[in-house]
């Protein structure tokens, strides 16, 4: 006979385990499932590090979660321990009316956010990493920072287990099912059966396969992160000097990067935003190329000439994302037992500990305080 919980999470990446997290504080009986190990790097919540900002140009819509989620990411700081969160601040860059600059200053203005605007002089003063032409203006962001996946992963999963979750890794799920409403859900692995009175479905890039019948195409890219010693070392590219950005050229391209994070020799990070190529998860492409390495290079040479000094590694991780590039974070509209957060598009782990709240929201009492009418599924269905 199947072993029953109240809720079995599947997938304990950054939105699972905070999901896990979330559940079990409120006293349910959880069981997580992840077919990798703890914290792993064969997903999107890996690479030591991403932009957490409030003002938003993908939708104002969005920023209400951003500041929830950033006092939930103080208070994990605090109950974990853990160093989950860094203050930076951060510009957006770009010309006067690119969607970096532009769409973000719509959202300050429109939620009434402290910011400042530089022109290219300013930006050169302020922070002379960057190198911005005459034309370009940025953003500034006072309270944008770093927010570090794998210690934020990791944290809630310690807590998850703190509140009595039981947590399984190195478990496949290889299928699920819903009783009619108001029934059970059971999930099959590789090692067993379980059932329970909910469900969450947190699959990252695996959504195309496990949540093929919620009628939402998502496709999955391969994205290329890199580090780069600077020329001369990193002292000028220290988090109390400068800043994590993103950079938007007048074509639409857009870089995105960071200061150093771990000392001299860890280097700084700097990606294409929006730049990779369909993939299959479970095929994906890992190793990272020459000439994907020349290119960053050459792009940083006008922007940040200081940065690419000397290549240090590369990892590849992945985007699911949805047609238009907002989230999926709903009960499912076939199963009402089963809450699915999939499709967060590159743009999603700014959100992880207010996702996870949302999670039990929905998947205890079907409904949130917490504004999600953007990311109900029917608006993608297909």
């Amino acid at each position: 006979m199947a072993t029953s919980y109240d809720v079995i999470v599947v997938g304990l990446g950054g939105m699972g385990s905070a999901a896990a997290y979330h559940l079990a504080e409120r006293g349910q009986r959880v069981l997580g499932i992840d077919r990798f190990a703890p914290a792993h790097n064969l997903g999107s919540s890996h690479g030591g590090s991403r932009i957490y900002r409030q003002a938003y140009f993908e939708d104002p819509a969005y920023v209400p979660l951003l500041l929830r989620a950033r006092e939930l990411w103080e208070k994990l700081a605090t109950d974990s321990g853990r160093e989950v969160f860094t203050e930076t601040g951060g510009l957006m860059i770009g010309r006067e009316h690119s969607e970096a600059f532009a769409g973000t200053l719509a959202s300050a203005h429109q939620w009434g956010l402290d910011h400042e605007v530089l022109g290219a002089a300013d930006i050169r003063r302020r922070f002379p990493t960057f190198t911005p032409a005459a034309e370009d203006i940025a953003f500034y962001e006072r309270k944008a920072g770093i927010a570090r996946p794998e210690e934020t992963v990791t944290a809630h999963l310690d807590l998850a287990r703190a509140h009595g979750a039981e947590l399984h890794f190195a478990e496949m799920v290889l299928g699920w099912e819903a009783d009619g409403p108001g029934g059970k859900a059971w999930v099959v692995t590789d090692r067993g059966a379980y059932l329970a009175d909910r469900l969450v479905i947190a699959p990252g890039a695996w959504a195309p396969k496990l949540l093929s019948d919620l009628g939402v195409r998502v496709t999955v890219e391969r994205q290329v992160m890199y580090w780069f010693q600077p020329e001369g070392g990193t002292t000028s590219f220290t988090p109390d000097r400068h800043p994590v950005y993103i950079w938007e050229d007048p074509d639409g391209t857009q870089i995105y990067g960071f200061p150093a994070l771990d000392g001299p020799e860890g280097g700084a990070k700097v990606a294409f935003f929006r730049k990779g190529v369909p993939s299959d998860p479970d095929t994906l492409d890992r190793e990272i190329h020459p000439d994907e390495i020349a290119a960053m290079a050459d792009h940083l040479r006008s922007r940040l000439p200081a940065l690419p000094g000397r290549f240090l590694k590369g990892a590849a991780c992945m985007y699911a994302n949805t047609p238009d590039e907002h989230f999926v974070l709903a009960r499912h509209p076939d199963h009402p037992q089963v809450t699915v957060a999939c499709g967060f598009s590159g743009h999603g782990f700014k959100f992880v500990p207010v996702i996870g709240e949302i999670i039990a929201d929905l998947a205890l009492d079907g409904t949130t305080e917490h504004p999600i009418a953007l990311f109900d599924p029917r608006r993608v269905r297909v």
